[in-house]
């Protein structure tokens, strides 16, 4: 029995021993992955420049989303390639501006003809007080005789011309008489080529040569009695070849039936047609004297006759005019659409200075 109370006992007291409790070993401590240096710089960055680090933070997903945009384009396109489809077509673009085509250049103006400028010119005379419209047709008068008198090796001077002209002149000098007379033909030979001009239906002969040799050498008759050439000159101006005296009354005949052809005019316009009969006239040089005058006299006549203006030959041009006398008619039609240019030109250049109100100079 004491045993069992013992026992008993010693139940109770163990059981009212404190068992101590054992305290849960602390669990280690995550290990935190390190982070990288330019997370650290970032994060550095973005307390210094916060707004720098905003701005780069909404451009990095707008980066990703147009690489993510592009790759599923990539890959849809591949994958309806694959299936025979047409791919897909992306999304328009953002419209271009529109470049409006710029207007082209204005054309430059159209070049008049000889016949327009010369018609212009004629209306622009007949507005204009008539006295200075005959200082102006005298002007031309003067140059015209003496650039052609020039080209024949004869030059006269200012005085001489006015003086020529000059109706209330009155004790000229003996010795300017000669000159005088011949500047009073020549100019009287220019207003017999203006009239015949003024009827388009002018009949071109023979005998129309021989009078205006007639004009400049009343001397020598009228001009059914004026003589052709009947010798070559050895001491001469003009050095190409000539007909031989004996062929001069059928060449000239050629001439003028080539001139009265119809299938010449059909074929060459007026100018070129009265430069080619000058320049063949030349070549027959049917006169002794001032066959060069005459050559030129009946190219204005024709040149008048077609409603071109006259043209007046330069005398600076002389060696050239010779030359092409000598090479073909050509080069002498170069030289008369020049002429006529420069013509219209000092016309037009006087009736600039006659709006101006300046003085017209004779040359």
């Amino acid at each position: 029995m004491a045993k069992n109370t013992k026992t008993k006992d010693s139940r109770a007291s163990d059981s009212k021993k404190v068992v101590p409790v054992k305290k849960k070993a602390a669990s280690p401590a995550k290990k935190t992955a390190p982070v990288p240096q330019k997370a650290v710089t970032a994060q550095k960055s973005s307390k210094i420049e916060p707004k720098a680090s905003l701005k780069q933070a909404a451009k990095e997903p707008a980066k990703s989303e147009l690489k993510s945009a592009k790759g599923d384009l990539k890959s849809s396109a591949k994958a309806t390639s694959a299936k025979g489809a047409a791919p897909q077509k992306a999304s328009a673009p953002p419209p271009r501006p529109i470049r409006r085509p710029t207007a082209p250049p204005p054309e430059p103006p159209k070049q008049k003809t000889f016949e327009e400028r010369q018609r212009l010119i004629e209306e622009r005379l007949a507005k204009l007080d008539q006295a200075f419209v005959s200082n102006v047709r005298e002007h031309v008068d003067l140059s015209w005789i003496y650039h052609d008198s020039a080209l024949e090796g004869t030059v006269y001077t200012p005085e001489e011309l006015r003086t020529a002209v000059d109706p209330n002149a009155v004790n000229v000098d003996s010795s300017m008489q000669p000159v005088c007379e011949e500047i009073r033909r020549h100019l009287q030979a220019l207003n017999y080529v203006r009239e015949l001009a003024k009827n388009p239906k002018l009949p071109i002969t023979v005998d129309l040569v021989r009078d205006i040799y007639a004009i400049l050498h009343p001397e020598e008759g009228d001009g059914k009695a004026v003589k052709y050439r009947k010798d070559i000159p050895q001491h001469r101006l003009y050095f190409h070849e000539y007909a031989a005296p004996d062929k001069i009354p059928g060449k000239l005949r050629q001439v003028i039936d080539w001139v009265n052809d119809p299938e010449t005019t059909k074929q060459r316009t007026p100018l070129r047609y009265a430069t080619r009969a000058h320049y063949d006239l030349l070549r027959v040089f049917p006169f002794t004297h001032d066959s060069g005058k005459v050559a030129r006299l009946f190219l204005n006549l024709l040149l008048l006759k077609n409603g071109l203006p006259p043209a007046i030959i330069h005398s600076t041009e002389r060696q050239r005019y010779y030359e092409a006398l000598k090479g073909s008619s050509t080069a002498m039609n170069v030289i008369v659409q020049e002429a006529i240019d420069n013509q219209l030109a000092s016309f037009e250049r006087l009736l600039e200075q006659a709006a101006q109100r300046v003085p017209v100079h004779t040359p």
